[in-house]
């Protein structure tokens, strides 16, 4: 198994319990006391847990966003066929609003050198098509970064999304229910969702299948406000088919 892997076990499993020993982490794992004892500082570091003697506990509330250090390696695969079929769907020339998240920053990767005009809302995204060659245009929005996701929000995000109209918003949902509608878990992420959306010609919503169903508490807008959602073999049928009933044009990757 790898560190990686062990990680997101133990990760998974703490939040589960609540707490976790070492003993019993290093059976889950078949890993040894003294890997799982490093393993827990490391996650501690990260903000994922918080250590006490002989083994952690949970630091996230339920439904608690996890920490961007843990998120951003899970489903990875599944994360790139999402972003490859994104990507697909725009056209050289167009205009791009990039929303934050790990499925959106793997489609700003693959607009890299595109001939398209692209404003990425997170410093992760921002990064990534920083040495982008021409004809690719990289607008760069104002915003406050938020501590841990790089995801840029406040006034200075919402204006330069009033300022511009994009013919596509690709869209990070934390959580996606035809009953429930777009939602997010922070509510200054809530508001420049909304921004997006206002901004945008046309809705893609680039989302892995454990956000389809699942709802957070800041909600973003209705479901039939995405034009078309891009996700995986793991979606519920059932929220597939009334997304689909609802107007949504489901893609599975």
């Amino acid at each position: 198994m790898s560190s990686t892997d062990r990680h997101r076990l133990i990760a998974q499993a703490v939040a589960d319990s609540g707490s976790a020993t070492v003993p019993h982490l290093a059976e889950l794992t078949g890993a040894s006391e003294m890997t799982i004892r490093r393993d827990l500082d490391v996650l501690a570091a990260q903000g994922v847990l918080e250590r006490f003697r002989g083994g952690a506990r949970t630091l996230l509330l339920r439904g608690e966003e996890p920490p961007w250090s843990l998120r951003v390696h899970e489903g990875l695969e599944a994360k790139r066929r999402i972003a490859a079929e994104v990507s697909r769907l725009i056209a050289d020339g167009e205009t791009v609003v990039v929303d934050s998240g790990t499925t959106c920053l793997e489609v700003a990767r693959l607009l890299h050198g595109r001939p398209v005009t692209v404003m990425p809302l997170s410093l992760q995204a921002i990064q990534a098509l920083s040495d982008a060659p021409a004809p690719t245009a990289l607008l760069v929005p104002g915003g406050r970064p938020r501590t841990g996701e790089g995801a840029l929000t406040g006034p200075l995000t919402l204006a330069s999304l009033a300022a511009l109209r994009f013919d596509t918003a690709v869209l990070g949902c934390c959580g996606l229910s035809a009953a429930e509608g777009m939602t997010a878990y922070d509510l200054d992420d809530a508001a420049v969702k909304h921004a997006i959306v206002a901004s945008a010609r046309r809705i893609v919503a680039a989302a892995d299948g454990s956000k389809l169903g699942r709802t957070a508490h800041a909600y973003v807008g209705a479901s039939s406000l995405v034009d078309q959602l891009v996700t995986d073999g793991s979606a519920p049928a059932d929220e597939v088919a009334a997304l689909e009933e609802a107007g949504t044009v489901v893609t599975t990757a």
